[in-house]
């Protein structure tokens, strides 16, 4: 399935401060034109170019982290939807410990920085819903998601996923066709540009769990008007430990897979977490292949 030109398909969105009303599409077209500088026109008609931006500067986590190293690439799941949503804070009104989430994007062959990357995130919530899929996707275990009601049913679109991740196939892809939503539910699911360090972040809150999976973030790397890398991010398992046994998440019982029971995790894809105020800061390094030469 091509997506190179997949800045024709999406649909236009409001969207926050500076590059409001800017869908995806045009946000890939522009960041994939010369040096990332091309001025677009929004569905209001204002003129806008769009920039990477930050929180603080947040080098000095990834110092030492990382590797030129192709990082592995997974399936992108049964979930995934272009969400048309610019922003840094995806938590809307969900309820969760809070995380910081910064992704440093690199080339894997020459280890430099790729400023003007687009960087998606998406991952269930506490309950283990996905937004755009509450129907299908499944919190499963006991009890009911936070807020009452009953527990989801049905199970997850598509096949489950299967194998491990193909570590240095670089064709960022993963192996299932984009969901089409069922509802119009956006939360934790967001997109941001990368500065000229290569560097984005987010704000979230730690991901929930469903059956047959452990807990992890799913991450797309658009170049150029391409997807470069489709991968994912994990946690310690103490840490998800701790975090599981405070509420909204104690509601959702019956955990069965782990890191060390899952079959898409791999060591590299743990972020470094350090506690934060209230909540966790996670860092990971992506090395995208963006020519997409294989290398």
């Amino acid at each position: 399935m091509g997506h190179d030109h997949e800045g024709q398909r999406v649909s236009r969105r409001r969207l926050f401060a500076g590059i409001s009303s800017l869908g995806l599409g045009s946000l890939l077209a522009a960041c994939s034109s010369a040096e990332g500088t091309a001025t677009v026109t929004t569905s209001t008609g204002a003129s806008v170019t769009p920039a990477a931006t930050t929180a603080k500067d947040l080098t000095s986590l990834f110092d030492g982290a990382g590797t030129c190293k192709l990082t592995s690439t997974t399936t992108q799941g049964p979930y995934y939807f272009d969400a048309d949503k610019i922003r840094s804070d995806i938590r809307e009104d969900k309820q969760g410990v809070r995380l910081r989430v910064a992704v440093k994007v690199q080339d894997s062959e020459t280890c430099k920085p790729l400023g003007n990357a687009v960087v998606e995130i998406w991952h269930c919530d506490a309950a283990g819903l996905y937004s755009g899929a509450e129907a299908a996707s499944t919190g499963g275990g006991g009890g009911n998601p936070p807020g009452g009601g009953n527990p989801p049913s049905g199970a997850p679109t598509g096949a489950p996923p299967s194998g491990g991740p193909s570590g240095g196939s670089g064709n960022g892809g993963g192996d299932m066709a984009d969901l089409t939503p069922t509802d119009d539910k956006r939360y934790l699911r967001g997109a941001q540009v990368t500065n000229a360090d290569g560097i984005v972040e987010f704000t979230t809150i730690w991901p929930g769990w469903y059956r047959g999976r452990t807990i992890h973030i799913h991450a797309m790397v658009h170049f150029s008007n391409q997807r470069v890398l489709t991968t994912q991010m994990m946690f310690d398992e103490k840490l998800n430990s701790a975090v599981m046994a405070k509420s909204p998440y104690s509601e959702h019982t019956g955990r069965d897979t782990f890191n060390d029971n899952d079959n898409i995790y791999d060591d590299s894809m743990l972020m470094k977490i350090t506690q934060e105020d209230d909540g966790y800061l996670g860092a990971i390094v992506f090395s995208a292949d963006s020519d997409k030469d294989g290398a």
